[in-house]
Formats: structure tokens, sequence, C-alpha cells
């Protein structure tokens, strides 16, 4: 029987039509080219144009190493192809080519010759696989390996049982433990013991929740060194359902605390003491205040400062007071209860806050504290101390503000004498904050020229004459309008404001005067002098200067005028200064006169050539006795003293009768005129001359002027 397996029994294939395989070439999803004997293209399939962008009718004749060839195309690879092309050897390669736009791709390249065996012309075909994303793939594995490997972070992967698969070689560095100590267990084995099962479950509640948690975390090394680690941990997610590992990282902040602790106690604790310093009291007061809002209760805020302290330290040296003050400052950080707080805020001041009920019987133990002697090696030494309290919210100052309010009252209780307390008080403090901003709101308007005299006429009695105009303060507010001088003037008292004002009230007087003097109008003016203008030590100086720099103007016609109600502490200086004053031409006044304490004394000691009564004592004088008398005693005194008297507050033409019986020689107020802005002046004289030519020496331009008003 014959053996049907034997060749010569076999059916030999059908051959293939030649077409059909051209088909496959066109429709193949790989890059095929077809190359002559000298390697250039001789034919590409739709796939390699429509990938790299080269139609064949642009690149037939072509190498194929002059298109797809780029920046970072490996030349060692170029020669190896081009040795087997020259070899005509089959030879496989996976090498970066470029298409026509220039975007790099990666590629597997076959080639094999063709020729007499296959009963064509001779050449090669060559067939390219894109595998730009396996190498992507390798690249990103290749660089995720090295991260792994050279991370300086600890990295452990786990399983979905958070059983240990990998770790890097960061983690036995930080932790001790090898690899092969690990894999397989639970990363639980480096608890510390620290924290507790909820905060775990809350971890990893959170995980499951966001894949993610980061936070720091207590562990220990294998040596059973105690370390802090910041933690991330994060869930990945594979593609096959339900399959997901956790990757944690962390880096051993250890040193990092301590160094961080060490900076806190540097920035926010006295290096002598231990105690807080002034930044981190501020900070718990700040704390502290919220805490007292919410709980609806008070809290204290002391300056405690040694009274007499830099020259015990000078006697005893740096070394002893140190040691002084670190007994100091235990002592009273033991004094105080929990919650409070004491720091020391300067070289011998110490910042208290009391939270803490029964205040008033903290404040005695602070100071006995301080009393009981300190003995340092040279003997005991017994200090005392000045404490300075506010109390909020009575004072709702931010913490900024207690701590400085609270250091003004201990100043006061040095004021006052030592080892005493002293109480801030907040509408105190509110006033002179007010009086502050008025002092600056004054400064502007004098720099902004806001203030303007107005000037009222003064009347001798006799013969009805108008001999001068006292000059009057107003201010023209830029948003309240013409302020009268009680209005503004109380604020200036004692500020460095007065001797500046009261010069360009000198200058601007003077100023209005030589004008009606070139007008024809020979007038005197009074001007107001303060009390602390006229005691400044540059005022008679000022005089001289303005008089030798203004040759023209009169001082005997320039009537300077005193406050009898103002007190002037040296008597005899002042008397001084006036007499000064006299010798250079002026005259002076004594305004308000039995206003005061001491009329009799400035009458009898101070040269004056004109005595003003106070208006209050003329307006009631013809309905009360009593203000009668002190005009009348007044004028008989200044008869006897030689001195003219001059009634303000003249508002009728019965006060001017009454006062002319009495002997009075001259009158001012608003029965003559109200006070006038400087324009009005010339043309009220000049009606108050038409009546007086009219009238005579009676009194009856008195109705004028008071008809005018």
């Amino acid at each position: 029987m014959p053996d049907l397996d034997h060749p010569e029994y076999k059916t030999p294939p059908p051959e293939v039509d030649p077409e059909r395989l051209s088909l496959v070439a066109s429709i193949s999803r790989n890059m095929v080219l077809i190359l002559d004997d000298a390697g250039t293209i001789q034919w590409a399939n739709p796939c390699f144009e429509e990938y790299t962008g080269y139609l064949l009718q642009d690149i037939f004749g072509a190498h194929p190493k002059d298109l797809l060839n780029g920046p970072a195309t490996d030349p060692e690879k170029i020669r190896h192809i081009t040795q087997k092309l020259h070899l005509a050897e089959p030879f496989e390669e996976d090498i970066l080519f470029y298409t026509r736009p220039g975007v790099p791709f990666w590629i597997h390249l076959y080639c094999v010759p063709i020729g007499v065996e296959q009963n064509v012309a001779p050449g090669f075909i060559a067939v390219m696989n894109n595998i730009s994303d396996r190498k992507h793939s390798e690249r990103g594995l290749r660089i995720a390996a090295s991260v792994f490997d050279r991370s300086h972070e600890a990295i452990v992967i786990s399983d979905q049982n958070n059983c240990i698969v990998d770790v890097n070689p960061a983690f036995s560095r930080i932790t001790g433990y090898n690899r092969s100590d690990v894999l397989g267990l639970n990363p639980s084995i480096l608890s510390s013991g620290r924290h507790s099962p909820a905060y775990y479950r809350a971890m990893w509640r959170r995980i499951i929740e966001t894949d993610h948690w980061r936070g720091e975390i207590w562990n220990r090394r294998k040596n059973g060194e105690e370390f802090v680690e910041l933690l991330s941990i994060s869930r990945v997610h594979l593609d096959e359902p339900g399959r997901y590992y956790h990757v944690a990282a962390f880096t051993d902040i250890t040193a990092l605390k301590n160094h961080a602790k060490e900076l806190d106690r540097a920035v926010n604790y006295d290096e002598l003491t231990g105690l807080p310093n002034r930044q981190l009291l501020e900070d718990r007061l700040r704390n502290a205040r919220s805490h007292a809002d919410r709980q609806q209760k008070n809290l204290s805020v002391c300056y405690l400062d040694l009274d007499g302290f830099k020259a015990i330290n000078d006697s005893l040296g740096h070394a002893a007071g140190n040691q002084m003050l670190r007994i100091l400052a235990s002592r009273l950080a033991q004094t105080l209860s929990s919650g409070d707080t004491v720091a020391r805020i300067g070289g011998d001041g110490f910042g208290v806050i009391l939270q803490s009920d029964n205040h008033d019987a903290v404040y005695e133990r602070i100071l006995s504290t301080i009393n009981e002697p300190v003995d340092t090696g040279s003997g005991p030494i017994t200090l005392t101390a000045s404490l300075g309290i506010t109390r909020y919210p009575a004072d709702s100052a931010d913490a900024e503000g207690l701590i400085r309010h609270a250091n003004q009252a201990m100043y006061s209780a040095k004021e006052k004498g030592r080892n005493l307390l002293h109480f801030f008080d907040p509408e105190l403090n509110e006033h002179r904050q007010q009086r502050r901003e008025q002092l600056t709101e004054l400064t502007q308007a004098l720099e902004n020229e806001e203030f303007e005299l107005y000037f009222q006429p003064q009347v001798r009695i006799a013969g009805c004459k108008v001999v001068g105009f006292e000059a009057l303060i107003r201010w023209n507010h830029p948003h309240r309008g013409l302020l009268q001088p009680n209005a503004f003037l109380p604020t200036l008292e004692d500020s460095h404001l007065e001797v500046p004002l009261g010069q360009w009230v000198l200058k601007e007087a003077i100023y209005q005067m030589n004008l009606w003097r070139d007008a024809g109008e020979d007038l005197s003016v009074s001007i107001n002098i303060s009390a602390w203008h006229l005691m400044d030590r540059s005022f008679t100086r000022y005089l001289e200067n303005y008089l030798h720099s203004h040759p023209t103007v009169e001082p005997r016609q320039i009537t300077l005028e005193v406050l009898e109600s103002t007190a002037l502490d040296d008597i005899r200086r002042a008397s001084s200064v006036l007499a000064r004053c006299q010798e250079l031409g002026f005259r002076i006044a004594l305004d308000d006169f039995g206003t005061g304490f001491s009329s009799l004394t400035y009458l009898r000691t101070l040269p004056v050539d004109l005595v003003k009564i106070d208006k209050s004592f003329v307006r009631n004088m013809l309905n009360d006795a009593s203000d009668r008398a002190i005009v009348e005693s007044v004028i008989f005194l200044g008869q006897r003293f030689t001195h003219p008297i001059l009634a303000e507050g003249v508002e009728t033409m019965d006060h001017a009768r009454a006062l002319r019986q009495l002997g009075c020689d001259y009158i001012q107020g608003y029965g003559i005129a109200r006070p006038m802005p400087a324009g009005e002046v010339l043309e009220w004289l000049q009606q108050w001359h038409q009546h007086a030519a009219i009238e005579g020496d009676d009194m009856e331009p008195l109705s004028a002027g008071e008809a005018g008003n």
C-alpha cells in the first residue's frame, strides 16, 4: 500500500493571487516600504503615507534615512542599518524616526532582502511597527523605578490587604528595616503607640472616601527610637475591577520639628528667665480676649516695673541683677493661677494676664511677691514695684493697646510713689485721644490758613471815641463753618500749638492795624496772649526781632492782654517778661480781672497799663448788687493804682451810663458792636463817626451801634 504521507503524493498548495498579496500590504496597519537594491524607495503603503505625512509620489527614489532621521535618531543604528542593506542581510531594529512635520515616533523595523529566490527584481521589503506607546511606557517605568530607588522619601507599596509588597532604599535608611524584613507584613510594625485607634480609623475613613490622606504620625524605628514623619498615603486603582494598591511616602521631620521648637522658644520666650516674651504675651492676650468675650468675663492686663532696679543692677553687677530677675520671674509664675500668664517684656518689666477670679487679691499678691527679700549671695535685698492695670472689656482696646494702656498706668503709679498700683482710665484716655486728633486738625488748619481775626471796638466813654479794636480769633472750618474761640481754644491750652498760633495772631493783628493806618485811621489793637505763650522763653526775643524787621510798627498802639484768671506759676518771671514788653513800648492789659484767686496780688505786682473787668460781672451789674459792688470795687482799685479800667460785656445804654457814673474809662461789648471781620471795620468806623458828630458827647452813639447788631 503506498505511503500517502510521502511528498510525491502531496498536493501542492494553490498559488495566491499577487493582487491579493498587494492588498495585504495596502490595508496593513503596519508601515511597509519596498526598496530597490540601492535602498531607495520604490513603493510605500497608505499606512506609511498617513502616519509619516510623506506621499509616495514625493519620496519615490529617496533614501528613508534622508527622510526619517531627526535630532535624536541614533547615528550608530543608522550605520548598522546601512551596513545590513549593503550586505543584503535581514535585520531587526528599534529606532526613533520623525514624521514630515517633525514629530518623533518609535518603530520596530524588520527588513529582508528579496530577489532571485522570489523571482522578483533585487531589493528589500521593510515592515515598520509603531512602538511609541511601548517605548513611552518603558521610559515611564524606568523613571518611576529610578525615583523609587533614589528618592529621599521612604516609599512603601502595599496591596489591598495592606501587606507590604515593596519598599525603597530610603525606607530602610529611615526605619532601619531591610526590604526582606518587612515584605508581606503590615506597615503597623512601625507604630509608636502614641496614636489612638480612633486616629487610625479616621485616617482610613479618609482614604476610603477620597483615595488620599496626608498628615503627621509618630512611628518607631527598628532600634526602638521614635520619630515623627510627614506621611502621604494614596490608593492606586488598577484597570482590573476591585484591584488597588496603597502607596505611602513619608519623610523624617524629627530634626525639623526639634528645630521648630528651638525657633519657637527663641521667638516666643525670654532667654534669661524662660518666661514668655512680649510677642507670645500679645498672642495669648488675643486668645484671652476672645475667651472673655465668649464667657462674658473680665480680663486684667498688668504691667509691672521694678522700682530703682537700674541702681541695684549697677551696684551689684549684671550677673547678680540677672540672678535677681530669674528669682523674681520664678516667684511671679508660682503666684499666678492656671490659665494666667506672666511674661518678661522689658529689662525689668513684666506683663501679666489675669483670667482667673478675684483679680484684686492677685494684684496685692504680685506686689507682696516682689517685696519678699531676694538673696543673690551678697545679702538680702528688698525690692518694690509699680503696677499698672487695665481691665477688659471696660477698656476695649486690642491686645497691643491693652499692654500699652497698662504701661501708661504703670508710669502713673511711679509718679504717685513706689510700691503702688494704678488703674488705667479708658474715658480719660478717650479724651486724650480726641484731643490729639483735634490738635492734628488744628495744625492742619494753621498750615491751610483757615484762621481769621475778627475785631471788636473799644470806646472811651468820655467823648465816645473809638480808641482801638480787640483781635478775636475765629476758625473757618471746612465742614463745620465759622467756629467761635470756645470751640477750639480749650484744646490748644498747654499744647505745642499755643506759641505758633499766638505768633500768627500777633502778626495778623499788626498787619490789619497798619492797613487801617494807611487808610487814615490811627487805631490801636489789643491782642490776647496766653500764659503758656507769655512764659515761653522766646516770647520777648520774638517781639524784639519782629519790631526790628518792621521798623514802621508803633508798639505803643499794641496792647498785650494777659488773662488774670490764668494762674501764672512764676509771678516773678511773669512780671519780668511784662516789664520787658513795656520797655519795648507795648501796653499791658490785665484781662478778666476779678475772676481769679490772686487779683489783688496781680494788681499790686504785675506791671500793667489797663485793667479789664470781666464781662460776667458787667452783664449782671444792673440787677445784681453783688456784681455791681465788684465792678465798683475794681474801678476804685484801678483809680487808686492809677490803672485805667475797661469794662467788657456792655450790652445796653443803661450799662454804659452806669459805668460812666462809677468812673469807668473804657467800654466794650455788643452794645457798641459785635466782633466783625477786618474788611467791615472801616465802614463801621465811618458810620460811628457820623453818629458821634451828630450826637456830640452823650451816649447816643451807642444806640446806633446797638441797632446795627
